[in-house]
Order: C-alpha cells, then sequence, then structure tokens
C-alpha cells in the first residue's frame, strides 16, 4: 500500500475517503483516495470523470489536485459550497479551481482564494498558495502590489501567505527565475513583515531570504544587517539568524 493507507484504521480511512472529517496529518491527506472522496463530495460527477480520477491514482498530489479541480469545473460544480466542505481535500480542489477558473481577473482570484488562505487547516492553507503561485509567478510584479496590503492584515494567515506564495525556491513548487536573481522586488511583501510577532510568519520570511541567499547571498546578509540595525528586536534577530543558516 502507498502513501501510509497501512498506518491508517481502516474506519479512519473510510470517514476521509467519504469526505466527513478533515485529515489529521500529512499522511492521512496522502492516503486519501480521491476518486471515492471526488464521488462522496459530488455525487453527480460522473462515472466518466471519476474513472480519469482513477486513471491518475498513482500521480502526485499536487497533479491530483489539479485534476480533480478540472473535473469539477467541467462539471460546474459550486465551488462556494465546496469552500466549506468538511473535508481539507476538497476545499483544497476548490483553490485549484479558483486558480483555474476561465475570466478571473487577478485580484478576483485573490478575493475569492482570501477565505481558503484564512482556513482553519494548515493544509488548505497550504493549497491556497501551491494553486494560485503560478498565475503570481506569470504576474509577479501586479501579483507583490496585490499582496503587499495582505502584510497588514490582522490575521497571522493572510500576513504569511503574502511572503509564502512567491518565495523564490519554495516546495512542491516551480522557482521562480526572477526572485532568484532580483529578490528585491520581494521587499514590499518583507520589509513589513521584518519583525512579525507571529512565529508562522517569521518563518515564511526567513524561509524567502533563505531562498534568496543561495543565489543572492550578499543581498540578504546586507539586508539582515539593516534589518538589525533599523528593528533591533527578538523576532527581527530570529529572522535574520534562520534566514542565514545556509550561508558559509
Amino acid at each position: 500500500m502507498s502513501r501510509g493507507v497501512a498506518d491508517i484504521a481502516p474506519a479512519r480511512l473510510a470517514l476521509l475517503n467519504g469526505g466527513t472529517v478533515a485529515s489529521a496529518t500529512l499522511t492521512e491527506g496522502l492516503a486519501i483516495d480521491f476518486a471515492q472522496l471526488l464521488c462522496a463530495a459530488v455525487p453527480g460527477i460522473g462515472t466518466a470523470r471519476l474513472e480519469r480520477m482513477r486513471a491518475l491514482e498513482a500521480a502526485g498530489i499536487t497533479k491530483r489536485m489539479a485534476l480533480a479541480a478540472q473535473l469539477l469545473l467541467e462539471a460546474n460544480v459550486d465551488l462556494a459550497q465546496l469552500q466549506t466542505h468538511a473535508s481539507d481535500t476538497v476545499r483544497g480542489w476548490a483553490c485549484f479551481a479558483i486558480a483555474d477558473q476561465p475570466g478571473l481577473t487577478l485580484p478576483q482570484q485573490l478575493a475569492a482564494l482570501r477565505p481558503l488562505a484564512d482556513d482553519g487547516h494548515f493544509g488548505v492553507r497550504e493549497w491556497a498558495w501551491l494553486a494560485l503561485r503560478p498565475r503570481l509567478a506569470a504576474h509577479l510584479l501586479e501579483a507583490i502590489a496585490l499582496l503587499a496590503p495582505w502584510t497588514a492584515d490582522p490575521s497571522e494567515r493572510l500576513r504569511r501567505f503574502a511572503c509564502e506564495a512567491l518565495r523564490p525556491r519554495g516546495v512542491w513548487c516551480a522557482h521562480i527565475a526572477r526572485l532568484k536573481a532580483e529578490p528585491q522586488l520581494g521587499l514590499p511583501l518583507l520589509q513589513p513583515l521584518r519583525a512579525d510577532p507571529a512565529v508562522y510568519v517569521q518563518d515564511s520570511v526567513a524561509n524567502w531570504l533563505n531562498d534568496a541567499a543561495k543565489s543572492q547571498p550578499d543581498w540578504v546578509r546586507s539586508l539582515c544587517t539593516q534589518w538589525l540595525q533599523d528593528s533591533p528586536v527578538a523576532a527581527t534577530a530570529r529572522i535574520c539568524k534562520r534566514a542565514q543558516r545556509s550561508i558559509s
């Protein structure tokens, strides 16, 4: 068995596949049978679409998330209902569907994704930025301008999204070549968060800069020196220490 299925009790797995509970761990999320969940969440999705989902069973989870979203859009499913579904995976499908929905401008997509970026489940928050990242990267300067106000949001989850979505290298996603070469373009997102009180946000800022340090270490050193002078607080010190962990 793959994706940790053997480590999950059958009764628990049945609940996950039936969409009645949220996953508690990454292992549980990876173990879900997408075809079973799709059938349970959208009973009218159709046999042909379920077969297409089953055919991709062995693929990576990001590919399966994208296909699920494509099937939902083809079937004209009401995405608003899916955004409040009990299953975090279904809410993740909604993230990808919003990112792929034809006719939406980038501001409209960000507005639609905002509640999902602020979701109470860690997995949904990750799917939110992963789903929209290709569009954000393709319209980089516009994306930075649109996300800059999010850095002042009361929600630490939305502040973190503003930073995490455009990490130069990121996790489970394509790199953004322009930010690897010109990390200074990200300053409108980084500067307001240099002393953020939330560890969740601090870690994202530090990881953003650690990404940048792999191609532009001198820039990261200089920025951290400036930040420590301008903002001599514990949060900034923690960010800068973690940001430079890969610099020899």
